[in-house]
């Protein structure tokens, strides 16, 4: 086995080492293995780019080519060109995948389930990791530095785990860089680690004694691996959720006051239920009659900005033993408290609490908060529902459709709060409120009629699959379409009630679950529902179910009142079903079909801001990326172009105008050389250099007459004592380039033109540089502390 391909299996095993790190981060972990043949066809193309041999820049390009393919075809097959090639929409789907893997770090906790976004996140980290390490280790021959990303990897898994097994992880990874460092070559590590060493090489360059670069790497390890340990430390402890998914605490202060902040809710209910199977969220048992009804609401939304809706920044206080009346709620409303008990599964981390509304009480442990306006429950200092089992005290409200009917004007300050619509909503939102509501006689017949405008009369459907646009545009375009999801029915019933003056808002929790065997109900993904709630004066914030075939339709919809006008019109089947079963909720809420698009702020659900079509910035992005994609692979031959013009190029009279192009003409013909396999020797004298060129190049006489006269040239610049101008070297350098080429096999010619050798020199540049600024700023640091001295007296 020769030691390049030691070097890049141990570059492989290295990085999948430190990728233990993140296996307690995530469930199942399967995504390993398929990082693990992922990465061995990543490495295989490297050792083949090498094997050519192809430069270095190029055998980078190369594995990165291959690594995006890999992930093409992993991740993006059906948005791609024959499943391997991406293009604009693989991309895109690419972007989608991210932005949802990074909603489920943020809001997951640990163990997280293996959603898509995050798979995505975690091979292709683990791929990038490992087409840096062998970059480093292999194909640059560096493996010392290798160790930055694996150390990276390994701190980030370190900061965001429980710390239960970090130790054994450190143990892994740390094995993998030694393994790394002590199969590098002895020469390159003693180079690398000469600062570490001590002692001063001897005049013939060697080391003093021959365990030096055992020895050295040792020192390596130990500086990287002490890197390692205290970085995670300084690192802020990170329990709650994968990414601290509940925050440090809502509420500031000793636990009686504080506020919460405007959290949307959408955000964390999608990624507390984003998984494709239909997995029980809550079990409950109550003594409610009817359970068609028992809606589990986490948290209301009242706060509309024309795109999407959000609950308020509200004050939030110690949860009370008993809960105060609901706001407008009178006497003379029929009313029944029940008890429910539920319980949370363990994966389950809501922040809010589920409870049927309106609550009179709660009796539950852990760290909560109360919030009086929307009578919700909020977790605090990253309190959630894992596991939690808890009795709820509510009220079954049951309103009279005369009594909503007769409803007296609500209270000035909440209709001004709750009828607030922002001046960009779009015309026809108030305009289809009014068309459909003609006739009505009051708020309440108003609600019943945009109620079954959308759930029956108005021919909309429910579509998992629609698009319906984004911006402040999106409700306009779901009432042109007729086609979306629980969101765009609750959002858009609100939004028209808000118009006609009724006080609105969106309520976000899970629909009627199904009675099982034993007496309790399950609530499962599919259950996962949002909905409009209407305050009416007298009974309070009263629930409507807009959204056809999901939920229930409450009874009050079917009005009583004298002389009304409302149509007698058929209901969509309800939920719940009214006899138990021994099977799992096989429910049709909103999240059954796609639990993202319920409660999600994705463009179809939530309304994002921005118009529809492509974004003035996307088109620059895309422009730009593709400028980025044709220069990055021809930035070489470019710069190679570039530089020969410049070198052959013209010149001033003066003496050091004449020694400076003549030198960079012997420059631009080594190089010229090198680009066709002949590589430089600096220590040789330009004659000999010269030689050695027609030699090894087997130019024929003109050519080589050529490259003397260039010879010749420098040898009279850099000895004599006032130079003269030779010339013609620039032509002379053109017909031993023109020579060379037609020598050349057609792979040759090809790789001196794409990817000339000679263009290691910016790297060495840059080296250069980087090493002079560092050697200016330690030379002057001493100057800049040294104390002024008195001046002395004559």
């Amino acid at each position: 086995m020769s030691g390049r391909t030691r070097m890049a299996l141990c570059a492989a095993a290295a990085t999948l080492m430190a990728s233990c790190a993140l296996l307690p981060l995530v469930s199942p972990v399967t995504w390993l293995f398929q990082a693990t043949f992922l990465l061995a066809v990543q490495m295989g193309a490297g050792m083949a780019a090498r094997r050519v041999p192809l430069a270095r820049p190029l055998t980078v390009a190369v594995q990165a080519l291959v690594t995006l393919m890999l992930l093409t075809l992993t991740f993006a097959n059906d948005q791609a060109i024959i499943a391997v090639i991406p293009g604009p929409e693989a991309f895109q789907h690419f972007g989608e995948l991210l932005r949802a893997g990074a909603d489920d770090v943020s809001r997951y906790s640990i163990p997280a389930p293996l959603s898509d976004g995050i798979r995505l996140m975690l091979i292709g980290g683990v791929l990038i990791i490992g087409l840096a390490v062998d970059t480093l280790a292999v194909t640059f021959r560096s493996a010392a530095p290798a160790g930055l990303p694996l150390l990276a990897l390994y701190s980030v898994a370190a900061g965001l785990s429980d710390g239960g097994a970090d130790w054994l992880w450190f143990l892994i990874a740390a094995a993998g860089y030694l393994m790394l460092l002590l199969a590098e070559g002895r020469d390159r590590l003693s180079q690398w680690g000469r600062v570490f060493g001590g002692a001063p090489r001897t005049p013939g360059g060697e080391p003093p004694d021959a365990v030096a670069p055992v020895r050295t790497g040792r020192r390596i390890g130990v500086v990287a691996l002490g890197i390692a340990l205290a970085v995670p430390l300084a690192l802020p402890a990170m329990n709650g959720g994968l990414l601290d998914a509940a925050g440090t605490g809502v509420g500031s202060g000793g636990g009686r006051g504080g506020t919460i902040s405007a959290v949307n809710p959408l955000v964390s209910l999608r990624d507390s239920l984003n998984v494709d199977e239909d997995r029980q969220v809550l079990s409950l048992k109550t003594d409610a009659k009817d359970t068609s009804g028992l809606y589990l609401r986490i948290v209301s939304l009242d706060d509309f900005d024309g795109t999407t809706w959000q609950p308020s920044k509200r004050s939030i206080e110690a949860v009370p033993n008993e809960f105060p009346t609901p706001m407008g709620l009178a006497p003379d409303v029929r009313r029944a408290e029940i008890e429910t008990t539920i319980s949370a599964a363990e994966w389950y981390g809501q922040n809010w609490l589920p409870m049927p509304y309106p609550p009179s009480g709660v009796d539950i442990s852990g760290n909560w908060r109360y919030e009086p306006l929307g009578m919700t429950v909020v977790g605090d200092r990253r309190q959630t529902t894992r596991g939690a089992t808890y009795t709820v005290r509510s009220l079954d409200v049951r309103p009279t459709a005369k009594q909503l009917a007769a409803a007296p004007a609500p209270p000035a300050a909440l209709k001004r709060e709750f009828t607030e619509l922002p001046d960009t909503l779009p015309t026809v939102v108030a305009r289809t409120a009014r068309k459909v509501t003609d006739g009505a006689n009051s708020h309440y017949e108003q609600a019943v009629k945009l109620q079954d405008y959308f759930a029956v009369t108005g021919g909309f459907q429910y579509d998992t699959d629609v698009k319906v646009g984004s911006g402040r545009q999106a409700i306009a375009r779901f009432l042109e379409d007729k086609q979306g999801f629980c969101v765009h029915f609750s959002f858009a019933m609100a939004s028209m009630a808000r118009s006609l003056g009724i006080p609105a808002r969106v309520a976000v929790g899970f629909a009627p679950g199904t009675p099982q065997g034993d007496g309790s109900i399950s609530v499962g993904l599919k259950d996962a529902h949002a909905w409009p709630e209407l305050y009416f004066e007298g009974v309070g914030w009263t629930r409507f179910e807009p959204t056809p075939t999901r939920g229930s339709v409450p009874s009050y919809t079917q009005s009583d009142a004298p002389g009304t006008t409302l149509p007698e019109v058929a209901r969509p089947t309800q939920s719940a079903s009214a006899g138990p079963s021994d099977v799992p909720s096989a429910s049709e809420s909103c999240a059954g079909q796609n639990p993202q698009l319920c409660a999600s702020e994705s463009p179809e659900a939530a309304l994002p801001t921005g118009g529809d079509g492509p974004k003035w910035y996307a088109l620059l992005a895309w422009t730009l990326g593709g400028l980025a994609a044709l220069l990055i692979p021809t930035a070489p031959m470019l710069w190679r172009l570039r530089t020969r013009a410049a070198r052959l190029g013209a010149h001033g009279r003066t003496e050091a105008d004449v020694a400076l192009h003549t030198l960079a003409v012997w420059r631009e013909l080594t190089d010229t050389a090198w680009d066709f396999g002949i590589p430089p020797d600096d220590s040789q004298t330009p004659r000999k250099a010269a030689a050695r060129i027609v030699r090894l190049g087997h130019l024929d006489p003109p050519a080589a007459a050529s490259v003397h006269r260039v010879a010749d040239a420098v040898e009279q610049v850099l000895y004599a004592p006032s130079p003269r101008l030779t010339a013609g070297i620039a032509d002379d350098v053109r017909t031993a380039l023109s020579d060379l080429r037609s020598r050349a096999g057609w792979t040759t010619k090809l790789r001196a033109l794409l990817a000339p050798r000679s263009a290691v020199r910016v790297v060495w540049a840059l080296s250069d540089w980087w090493t002079t600024v560092k050697h200016r700023a330690a030379t002057t640091r001493p100057t800049l502390r040294k104390p002024s001295t008195p001046a002395q007296r004559g």
